[in-house]
């Protein structure tokens, strides 16, 4: 059993759809009609009037592209961070000539607002870059209050929510740019990157007029013809009976039930004297990192052989010091947790 923070587990009922019979994406009018509903199941889980594209390409795709179609060489960027996914960011600015500044804190920190209105007040920034959900960490950051900033000083924002969207809400007003991807707690496979883009972001992409074209986001805003490429048919018909399973349960019920299951999750752990990380106050509701610093590759591999559950370690320098159980969309449930507890306790006490 794997309880990763993702790639999750696929439902059954998405993996019967991906052995339906597939429309040419191509020529097929199927297939446009499916692309159009998932676009529109997506505004509702984004929980926004924007438009939603979806492009065939894992979720580390719509974060360059919206580096790529929006940051041109000179370009001030201002990059939020406390972790790993918000640092990357500045490199994908650089790769791009964009001149990136990082506003950072420690990866057990909030955010630093305090920095991010400095910044704001003493640069010219073209575009703000921040991180909903840090998964190697397990963090959930509260980005309103720089969201707010920025639409104060008329600064672009992008939002890596990857990890969140589909598993807790998010704070989609005064976001331009609002990436997810499939194989979170949408319990998709692979292959797909959703983007929330803005009516201003659009502008700011025909501005750019990016070269590239599998790094661009403007020959997805009119997909009525034609895609910009043979689209992954299979996948998105995947991405449909997921988002389909995640509104019939409604999204209320969705949220609680992450919540509930992060919940009992820590206090399991809590049981086994495992402290948390970062503070309980910011963990995500979907994934928990345990800190067991020097210990974590050794308990992994423990578990995958002695109790054949997967779990994920933390990532760079917090590789051996991390597990992390990724209780996101599928994997929401309890007793899959607790069996993944269960084993942890005797790899413990062993």
């Amino acid at each position: 059993m794997q309880l990763t923070p993702g790639p999750t587990a696929v439902p059954p009922r998405v993996r019967d759809r991906m052995s339906d019979p597939m429309p040419n994406p191509d020529v097929e009018q199927a297939f446009f009609d499916t692309y159009d509903e998932v676009c529109e199941k997506l505004q509702t889980v984004y929980d926004t009037d924007d438009d939603v594209i979806v492009m065939g390409g894992e979720g580390i795709l719509g974060l360059e592209a919206a580096i790529a179609s929006t940051v041109a060489p000179g370009d001030e960027v201002l990059c939020v961070s406390n972790g790993l996914y918000g640092d990357g960011f500045a490199d994908f600015v650089e790769n791009y000539g964009g001149e990136p500044t990082v506003v950072g804190a420690d990866y057990t920190d909030p955010l630093d607002i305090d920095a991010v209105e400095t910044a704001l007040e003493e640069g010219e920034y073209k575009l703000a870059t921040m991180v909903h959900c840090e998964t190697p960490t397990g963090t959930l950051n509260d980005i309103e209050p720089v969201l707010e900033l920025c639409h104060e000083h008329d600064v672009l924002t992008v939002v890596d929510a990857v990890s969140s969207l589909g598993g807790t809400p998010v704070p989609s007003e005064h976001i331009d740019i609002n990436l997810g991807a499939s194989q979170k707690a949408f319990s998709s496979p692979p292959g797909l990157t959703t983007v929330a883009v803005s009516d201003r972001a659009w502008s700011v992409a025909e501005d750019r007029d990016p070269a590239s074209l599998y790094t661009n986001l403007l020959p997805w805003r009119d997909t009525s013809e034609m895609f910009p490429y043979t689209h992954l048919v299979a996948n998105v018909a995947a991405l449909d009976e997921s988002l389909s399973l995640l509104l019939e349960e409604g999204l209320d019920s969705v949220y609680e039930r992450h919540e509930t299951v992060a919940t009992h999750c820590r206090e399991r752990g809590a049981e086994l004297g495992l402290d948390l990380y970062p503070a309980p106050e910011r963990c995500a509701p979907t994934v928990t990192a345990f800190h067991l610093p020097g210990e974590a590759g050794a308990v992994q591999q423990t578990l995958e052989d002695d109790h054949d559950i997967v779990l994920s370690t933390g990532l760079g320098d917090l590789a051996d010091d991390i597990l992390r159980v990724g209780h996101m969309g599928y994997n929401a449930q309890l007793e899959k947790v607790d069996r993944v507890m269960d084993a942890l306790a005797t790899v413990l006490e062993e």
